[in-house]
């Protein structure tokens, strides 16, 4: 590459007064995919991934995380949780965990905010298809920001009855900001929990959310707790799924309405 193209693929000019150089976002994008086989109990999935992480975080969702791995030996061990249900799964990655329920569930929403991690899932979707020999007209993604109203209706316009089950796998963040000689923290949490409220609210009676919860700061811990406690849900352990994945402690969660 010259250097005039790589200016202009980062959106600077050689004569720029400043000399700054703003970075275009696909200048972050790694889409050096490797074909990776995953094996859940007796499922095995082949599926596009990376690596090693991608130099913007919002473009975390193409790894595979320990969470993920948690929730799918989970749920592998426990199919008939998924038998014949609706799912909806909340920033989907790579869709591991979405596609393996789709071997038990009738429908499968996959999704993320993120067109580019959209488009991976797209494409693993079309590797499981073809992999069945089959067409997969209920497993599908959509884009979804957390929080994000419009987003959530378009999606339960097609999906009247909204969904049984809500599933989630390592998807909070916390943010470390500094401006000036402060810092402060922003975290993922509130949003996520807005959607997963608005979810539940549709379907509400039996509906539940699943959520793979793997241990990185207490304050997350603390923070994710309090967020459905304030909400009016109960949050329970589930009962023998507390392990350590990949050299942290991670467990299960189930969060419902209080009946």
């Amino acid at each position: 590459m010259t250097k005039e193209e790589a200016l202009q693929r980062m959106g600077g000019d050689e004569d720029d007064d400043e000399g700054m150089i703003s970075l275009d976002s696909s200048f972050f994008v790694d889409r050096n995919y490797e074909l990776t086989e995953f094996t859940f109990g007796s499922n095995s999935l082949q599926l596009l991934c990376l690596r090693s992480a991608s130099t913007d975080y919002d473009l975390t969702g193409q790894l595979v995380w320990p969470g993920a791995v948690l929730m799918n030996n989970y749920l592998s061990n426990h199919a008939e949780i998924l038998s014949g249900r609706s799912v909806i799964e909340l920033g989907s990655g790579i869709g591991i965990t979405g596609i393996l329920c789709s071997r038990f569930c009738k429908e499968v929403v996959l999704t993320d905010h993120n067109d580019e991690v959209l488009e991976i899932i797209r494409k693993n979707i079309e590797l499981e298809a073809s992999r069945r020999n089959q067409n997969l007209p209920g497993l599908t993604a959509k884009k979804l920001e957390w929080g994000n109203r419009e987003h959530i209706q378009q999606i339960l316009q097609t999906h009247h009855s909204g969904f049984d089950i809500v599933l989630g796998a390592d998807i909070y963040i916390l943010f470390e900001h500094f401006m000036s000689h402060l810092s402060f923290q922003q975290s993922s949490v509130p949003h996520l929990f807005d959607t997963v409220q608005q979810l539940l609210q549709k379907k509400h009676t039996g509906c539940k959310f699943i959520l793979a919860y793997v241990s990185r700061a207490k304050t997350m811990d603390t923070m994710v707790m309090n967020e459905a406690i304030q909400r009016g849900m109960q949050i329970s352990e589930v009962e023998g799924t507390r392990t350590i994945v990949s050299g942290l402690e991670g467990v299960i969660f189930e969060v419902a309405f209080k009946s």
